[in-house]
Formats: structure tokens, C-alpha cells, sequence
């Protein structure tokens, strides 16, 4: 049944979940984000994309809905995941810390400010300890409150890349009990997460990990808002990076076969306040760049997810025409 998407409310959720080699699996959390717990479909609903790494054993669910109902769609999806993934049993090359490993909260408008954000999901994270015994969250972005620590910051704080069973055990959960091996530690926040993948013509990992550590926004030069590492993927090596939002609208000179040229960033206002990000083709540059000083090339760039305002675009067709799993019939859609 089609509806009208005219005067939502909209806000995403990109759910990151680790699990990609059991496709049913993921596509079961999708699902169950568009129905209540009577398995009544939820109007107004949308999982945009699932987007499957199986090297890293990882999937990101692009879930929105209004925000006022978007918080329950999440908590569906999150308890399908725990019912269904055991992080004990789970091995893929990408870090994590939870079955749920991520819930970042962000909003599609104008319409919907920071701290709606924020309190669905710290709503969420105190949802999903009470109804998933023994699981456990850290907020982060505008949900931590009031110091609003980015996800670099508080997945560094919990040891994020430390190996080995039980890195979790000495870890103290924002709500919940300490972390467990079943569920881990699930990271619930309000900001706007984006994931951009470069590939580069090498397997020395070590390297590729220096080339990521120079891009951090920790690192002397690095880009604001970029945290991330080197790993093997697919025969290869790949920098995978996380791209958080910063207050701002950006614009950073870039170095182009016609020489320095101002890149606009993708940028969006919550409440009035410009927010950007790093856009992916400057991080593919700069990765690139680093590369051919050792002789090695950038192959290739995966951007995980989409701008806000294509997250909307998006949300608004899927809407308007009452698809739940847009993820199914995207490429059938004309825009």
C-alpha cells in the first residue's frame, strides 16, 4: 500500500552486525526491523540496503522509519541478531565487539534534531540489556551524554583492536552488565557513520596499517573525522575506514592534475548546526598518494551506505510507495 513520506520525521540507523556469510541470517535482522512484535508490518519503514563483507563476516543494514518509530524498528532488529549470532563463534578479519556491533543514530532533516537522535538511542542501548539478558552498550557521539565522545575515542577506550578471548572482560559497559562472550559489548550512538573502503596493490599489512594510521584524524595531517586500519581482504590489502561527522561544512584543497582545487564536503544541519564529512573521493586520494610513494597503487573504493541526503531520497521513494525491503527492488525503482 503506497503512503505519503510528506512531513516525516526521518531519521537512519546504520546497523552494523557481524554476521555476512550466513545471507538468511542477515536477511532475517533486515525483516524483522519492518514488523512489531504481533508481526504487524510497520507503515512507513524501509531497510534501504544490506550491504555483506564476507572477509570481514560483517553486514551494514541501512534501516529508516520516522523517529518516533524508528527506535522499535531497531530494537526488533537487534534482538533478531542476538537471538541468531553468538560472538563467540564468530571469525572474520574485521574487529568487533558485539553480535550487534554498531547502532548509529542519525537524522534525514531539519526535521529531526541531535538530541531526538540521542534519546532514541539511548533508549535503544537500555532497551536491548533489558530485553537481551546479558547484553551490553557504550554510547557514543550526541548520546554521550554530556562529553559526547566520538566512536574512535570510546572503541579505543574498550581496547577495540586488542585480540584474543576475553579482551572484553576488564571493559565497563555504559548500560548493562560488563560485556559477555555470547552478545560482547554493542556501540549505541547518534551520529552519522560512514564506512569507505580503499583497496591497494599490496599484502603487506604492516604497511597498509601505517597508511591508515596517517589518514587518522589522531594523526598529524590526518582527516577530521576518520578513524580505521589496514587488513588483508580478498586476496589483497584494504583500508578500512570509518568516517564520523564533524560540526562544520568542510572543504579541504585537494591536489588534481590541474593542480590544488576545493573539494565541497557532503554536508547536512541539524538544529541549525552545519555538520559535515570527509567526502570518500579525498580519502581514496589520499590514500593513493601515499601508496604511489612506495610504488604500490589504489585499485579500487567502496563507499558503505549513503550521504543523508541520498539516505533520504532514497527513504522517501521506499515510502511513498509502501516498499519495506527496498533492498530487494532498489535496482527495479526509477528515481
Amino acid at each position: 500500500m503506497a503512503t505519503s513520506s510528506a512531513g516525516r520525521r526521518l531519521a537512519a540507523c546504520l546497523l552494523n552486525v557481524s554476521e555476512a556469510r550466513r545471507k538468511d541470517v542477515v536477511e532475517t535482522v533486515a525483516t524483522a526491523a519492518l514488523y512489531d512484535a504481533q508481526g504487524v508490518r510497520r507503515h512507513g519503514a524501509t531497510v534501504l540496503n544490506i550491504f555483506n563483507d564476507h572477509d570481514y563476516n560483517r553486514s551494514v543494514i541501512t534501516i529508516v522509519a520516522d523517529i518516533d518509530s524508528l527506535g522499535e524498528a531497531v530494537l526488533s532488529a537487534c534482538e533478531a541478531a542476538c537471538g541468531l549470532i553468538d560472538l563467540s563463534a564468530h571469525r572474520g578479519l574485521h574487529p568487533c565487539m558485539g553480535a550487534v556491533d554498531l547502532v548509529p543514530f542519525y537524522p534525514l532533516g531539519e526535521e529531526v534534531g541531535a538530541e531526538l537522535c540521542a534519546q532514541e538511542a539511548r533508549a535503544v542501548a537500555r532497551g536491548l540489556t533489558e530485553r537481551v539478558r546479558g547484553s551490553s552498550a557504550f554510547l557514543f557521539g550526541w548520546a554521550d551524554s554530556p562529553l559526547q565522545r566520538g566512536l574512535a575515542q570510546r572503541r579505543k577506550e574498550a581496547g577495540w583492536f586488542r585480540k584474543g578471548r576475553g579482551f572484553l572482560q576488564d571493559v565497563r559497559a555504559d548500560v548493562g552488565p560488563p560485556p559477555g562472550a555470547r552478545y560482547g559489548l554493542t556501540g549505541v550512538g547518534a551520529a552519522y557513520v560512514m564506512n569507505c573502503n580503499v583497496t591497494i596493490g599490496t599484502r603487506d599489512v604492516a604497511w597498509a596499517r601505517a597508511v591508515a594510521a596517517a589518514i587518522r584524524e589522531s594523526a598529524p595531517g590526518g582527516l577530521p573525522g576518520r578513524a580505521g586500519a589496514g587488513a588483508a581482504h580478498e586476496g589483497a590489502v584494504e583500508i578500512a575506514c570509518n568516517v564520523e561527522s564533524v560540526k562544520g561544512t568542510g572543504g579541504e584543497g585537494t591536489a588534481g592534475e590541474g593542480g590544488t582545487t576545493t573539494t565541497p564536503w557532503p554536508s547536512f544541519s541539524v538544529g541549525g548546526q552545519p555538520y559535515c564529512h570527509v567526502p570518500a573521493a579525498l580519502i581514496t586520494a589520499r590514500v593513493a598518494e601515499l601508496a604511489a610513494r612506495h610504488g604500490v597503487r589504489a585499485e579500487a573504493a567502496a563507499l558503505v551506505g549513503f550521504t543523508p541526503r541520498e539516505c533520504r531520497a532514497l527513504a522517501e521513494a521506499a515510502i511513498s510507495r509502501g516498499i519495506g525491503e527496498f533492498w530487494k527492488e532498489r535496482r527495479g525503482i526509477r528515481m
